[in-house]
């Protein structure tokens, strides 16, 4: 069996961001997503039940299950971003839950920067509306492969079939990757879990079963590869004191021993002698797998480097012009000086120039702006201290992305998406 296929067949990791306005229903789906899949301890419903009776509530609120992930978010617990695991026959799953408002724009970067699908919520009775497009606008510039939107509520509008029609003829007008439109009650359960026998005009599956079905093998470049150096490997063992093995993920294409490969940014030479694991040699290694490359040469190759395929080599450059969501309260200004982590490697970058700054609320680039505040996105040209081996970040998410770092304080102050580079 190839990588490709076992890789295919094993890969049941979907890595998913709930995105939705404070009254959209977001923690209700949550909740209902891990009742309805038994997640929940018995002395964890236990205390939903009773806090639902104090409170006056007409019904179990699920809705409390993820208060405890936002008391700790609000507190400083976690970094910006609630994550929650769960289990099906079928799939795991990794959800952040993220908060879609404007002020929490770089909590949402956050969460969808690694996420292979997002759940954008819409309220059956609002429709498209200015944060649906935020939310839109951010999956779609950090290259979200699938998009679903759950349009919830539909029991406040009489089940309407016409009104979800509706809904998903404005989506459609968003540009949104393999997007997929789900009506639903996450109150009631229709649709989540269990078909609703109250839309029977939606004939596609409930939620679960499409985040369970969804293909995620072929999301990642497999044309081009991509191996970031994350350690070398050189046993102290007389045994074995010739060994030299370059660890790391698979950051792009399809690996072989035989294929030809390039050292950057140092531009040498050589070919895979092998592909490994610890269980051995494969025959071929695919992303996102963890894997050991030896090379048939004893070139100088070490922590930060990056192999690649010297016919589709990736740009070496010491420019980039990114688009940036800045995560700081200390603005950025021209003249800034900053270090840049890309895959592996680091380097020190000074922020030449503030191209343009993102009007949040119409989505079109201003030229110019004077500085990024907090929670702001825009466009900025680097010039980096060393030259980085990257891509745009629209070919490859893993070698086209960057974050920011205050080297005063070690804060991660911004994160990138190479637009271009020079």
């Amino acid at each position: 069996m190839s990588a490709i296929s076992e890789v295919a067949q094993q890969a049941q990791l979907l890595r998913l961001v709930t995105c939705g306005s404070v009254d959209d229903g977001k923690s209700t789906l949550i909740g209902r997503l891990l009742y309805d899949t038994k997640q929940i301890f018995v002395d964890q419903m236990e205390h939903i039940e009773e806090t639902s009776r104090r409170r006056g509530d007409a019904y179990v609120n699920l809705a409390l299950l993820t208060d405890g992930l936002r008391a700790e978010r609000e507190q400083g617990i976690t970094i910006d971003v609630a994550y929650r695991s769960f289990v099906t026959p079928r799939r795991r799953f990794q959800l952040a839950d993220a908060p879609g408002h404007v002020q929490y724009t770089r909590n949402m970067v956050t969460g969808a920067s690694t996420a292979d699908l997002a759940v954008i919520l819409v309220d059956a009775r609002n429709g498209v509306v200015e944060q649906t497009r935020r939310h839109a606008y951010i999956t779609t510039i950090l290259r979200v492969p699938h998009i679903t939107v759950a349009v919830n509520k539909m029991d406040l509008v009489d089940w309407s079939q016409d009104r979800y029609e509706e809904i998903a003829r404005d989506l459609e007008t968003l540009g949104l990757a393999d997007l997929h439109v789900i009506p639903l009650s996450a109150l009631q359960g229709d649709n989540v879990v269990d078909s609703s026998e109250n839309m029977p005009w939606y004939d596609g599956p409930p939620l679960l079963e499409h985040l369970e079905t969804i293909e995620l093998a072929f999301d990642r470049n497999l044309d081009a590869r991509r191996f970031p150096v994350q350690w070398v490997i050189r046993p102290m063992s007389d045994e074995h004191h010739d060994y030299r093995g370059y660890a790391g993920t698979v950051a792009g294409g399809v690996w072989r021993a035989g294929d030809e490969v390039v050292v950057l940014p140092s531009g040498l030479r050589s070919h895979v002698e092998a592909v490994e694991t610890a269980d051995g040699p494969l025959d071929e290694a695919v992303p996102p797998q963890s894997v050991t490359i030896r090379l048939a040469d004893d070139v100088d190759v070490s922590r930060g480097n990056l192999l690649a395929d010297p016919d589709r080599a990736p740009i070496v450059s010491r420019e980039l012009e990114a688009r940036v969501c800045w995560m700081s309260e200390r603005p950025l200004e021209p003249g800034a000086k900053l270090a840049v982590k890309h895959t592996t490697r680091s380097v020190r970058a000074v922020a030449e120039e503030l191209v343009a700054l993102t009007d949040i609320r119409s989505l079109e680039d201003v030229p110019g702006p004077g500085r990024l505040e907090l929670n702001d996105i825009g466009v900025v040209r680097l010039r980096l201290s060393e030259p980085l081996a990257v891509d745009p970040y629209a070919e490859n998410r893993e070698t086209g992305a960057f974050i920011l770092i205050d080297e005063t304080t070690n804060d991660t102050v911004g994160a990138g998406m190479i637009i271009s580079a020079q």
